[in-house]
């Protein structure tokens, strides 16, 4: 049997996580990354992980791009000691959809975050101090620039695939658009080619919640004391919008957390399950993510528009030369299945190669987090496809080569 044939599910493979290491690169130290603002930066620090092995052909590489506070840790765990392992594990691993025995997987920080890649939080070498908002305005493209300039650095000329979720599918199609030679497929998953205004409107209430708080200075809080209240509030407001109406009704209904009956206690903050569950995700949030590349990486996925950048989505989808998997969830409404058609729709137009698949879960827009096992069996094989076409075109491409060389001889 194949190593595809017994796909491992995600708490199989949490069970039997495999240790992986943080690897780090340094880019772009002379010259500096120029960005869409027109600003400048340089060098840039960048953290990441591999899983799996880069064959000799150097063509079996696939790209993971994480979502909005995701990070490098895709998969498997740092230590023995490790409670959780990397947040897409069980569809990273021997045998699954993304099959580390077959593909080498690169996931990174994105440019902006605070998990080992430059960002607000970062030493400014010009200043000695951290950026705080004096770091340069950052765009999604600007993100994928730093990810494509890595994928060179590891000597790999082009990828059998980029794929990412929310945030991520923004970067993986503005990728296949912007560096069309380098990638064969590209799977955009729960994402579109922007945000909707009542994306972008949740996003400003976050930030505004960041802004508000008294410990917020303008940006310049301590590292050690940064503003909590406010970032936590941002991240319960965000995660409503990532649930659906079914999963928060299944899950907890209008169920009291500590008792049967009301209190008639107005301080009281938490008495509802529902409530309870979103003051432990803040308070988790706060542990491991900064507010100020909170406030960047939110303002990128509002700038993001594909269709602006090039006159039209069709436009756009023209540039690009790889092969597309287009997936949604029929319970995301933060991008509805809606805007998957619309790029779809946009891509066939074009004579693109695409395929799509609305898939059922309960979940909302984290079901791509959540709900690994169906996720797999249609990445699985299209990574298969993708690769499998990639190897016969560079194939026919080198006999044609020596064709037209024996011709002129």
């Amino acid at each position: 049997m194949s190593a595809r044939s017994q796909p491992k599910s995600a708490q199989t493979l949490s069970q039997s996580a495999e240790i992986v290491e943080k690897q780090t690169a340094i880019l772009f130290s002379d010259p500096p990354l120029t960005l869409a603002s027109g600003e400048s930066i340089g060098p840039v620090t960048i953290e990441y992980e591999t899983y799996g092995h880069l064959n000799e052909a150097r063509d079996n590489a696939v790209f993971v791009c994480h979502a909005l506070t995701g990070d490098a840790h895709a998969a498997g765990i740092h230590c023995q000691d490790d409670k959780k392992p990397g947040w897409w594990d069980g569809l990273i691993g021997p045998g699954c959809g993304l099959n580390t025995h077959e593909y080498f997987i690169i996931c990174a920080n994105v440019l902006g975050g605070c998990q080992g890649t430059t960002g607000p939080g970062s030493v400014n070498p010009q200043t000695g101090q951290r950026y705080c908002l004096d770091f340069p305005f950052l765009t999604v493209g600007d993100m994928v620039s730093v990810h494509s300039e890595l994928v060179r650095s590891l000597g790999i000329d082009r990828l059998c695939g980029v794929i990412g979720g929310s945030l991520g599918g923004m970067q993986a199609l503005d990728w296949s658009v912007r560096f069309p030679d380098q990638i064969a497929s590209a799977i955009i998953v729960a994402a579109g080619h922007r945000l909707s205004a009542q994306g972008i409107a949740f996003n400003a209430v976050g930030r505004r919640a960041i802004y508000a708080d008294p410990g917020f200075d303008k940006g310049n809080y301590d590292s050690e004391n940064p503003p909590r209240f406010g970032l936590a509030l941002a991240r319960m407001i965000a995660h409503i919008t990532y649930l659906s109406e079914d999963s928060i009704e299944l899950k907890f209904g209008r169920r009291l957390q500590d008792s049967d009956k009301f209190a008639y206690d107005m301080p009281r903050e938490t008495e509802f399950q529902i409530e309870s569950y979103l003051h432990h995700q803040g308070k988790r949030f706060v542990q491991r993510f900064d507010a100020n590349s909170y406030l960047y990486l939110t303002r990128a996925m509002d700038y993001f528009d594909l269709a602006e950048s090039y006159g039209s989505l069709a436009a756009a989808c023209r540039r690009a030369t790889c092969r597309f998997l287009v997936i949604s969830y029929d319970t995301d409404w933060l991008f509805p299945t809606s805007q998957s058609r619309e790029l779809m729709t946009a891509l066939m137009k074009v004579d693109k190669h695409v395929s799509f698949l609305e898939l059922k879960c309960s979940f909302g827009h984290d079901s791509f987090l959540i709900d690994i096992d169906p996720l797999s069996e249609l990445i699985g094989p299209f990574i298969d496809q993708a690769s499998v076409a990639e190897r016969e075109h560079v194939t026919n491409s080198h006999r044609t080569d020596i064709d037209s060389s024996t011709a002129l001889d």
